[in-house]
């Protein structure tokens, strides 16, 4: 399974925001960007003026690294969005955040979506009862997520269980700390969405 595997604290820098793709070392003085908050490469630091082109590719890479996506998959994305009734945009970031990886993030069963993709391959995690190790899995409404009971042994997935007990989740899950489960109770809606993607211009990006 095709991912990124270059750094990524070169993403962030690239990008200008943090990401949160190291998890807990973004939130330390360690971060990459607090301290070169400046692009990466030779001409990192320089001035150029960006073109409409160069703003909407911008925001597409950026919604593209924050969810570990790359190229192909990302526009297979967009495709489908473009078919679902409703606003094109609601439904790609609709469809990114369903995946089941970025859903473990989302419970605190991951430090980073990085982590939780890893998780996820490592087959950690059930879905109505059936271990899945696909991050792109498309959860749907009723789903219910559990950690796998051989899991709950491991160190880090029991690190992981102690600390989601203190995170909200979004409010279209819902989960239980004590029996690490969680189920899908709606659909997200963009207003639940905290990922900082302008959407629209991702749709024009496409739409050229």
């Amino acid at each position: 399974m095709a991912r990124y595997t270059g750094p990524h604290c070169r993403l962030c820098r690239r990008e200008g925001l943090k990401l949160y793709l190291k998890g807990d070392r973004c939130y330390t003085g360690k971060c990459a960007i607090d301290r070169r908050s400046y692009a990466p490469g030779q001409h990192g630091q320089g001035r150029k003026k960006v073109s409409e082109y160069g703003i909407q590719l911008r925001e597409k890479q950026k919604a593209r690294r924050i969810y570990g996506v790359l190229e192909k998959p990302f526009r297979n994305y967009f495709e489908k969005a473009e078919r679902q009734p409703g606003v094109t945009g609601d439904n790609l970031l609709r469809l990114l955040e369903r995946r089941l990886d970025n859903v473990i993030y989302r419970l605190g069963l991951g430090a980073s979506r990085v982590e939780a993709r890893q998780l996820v391959l490592h087959g950690h995690f059930e879905v109505n009862g059936h271990k899945v190790n696909i991050p792109s899995y498309q959860i749907k409404v009723g789903d219910e997520i559990t950690v796998r009971d051989k899991s709950k042994d491991s160190p880090r997935v029991k690190e992981l269980m102690e600390r989601s007990a203190d995170r909200t989740p979004p409010a279209w899950l819902e989960y239980d700390a004590q029996e690490a489960k969680a189920r899908v109770v709606a659909l997200p809606n963009r207003d639940q969405i905290d990922a900082p993607v302008q959407e629209h211009l991702i749709i024009e990006l496409y739409s050229r």
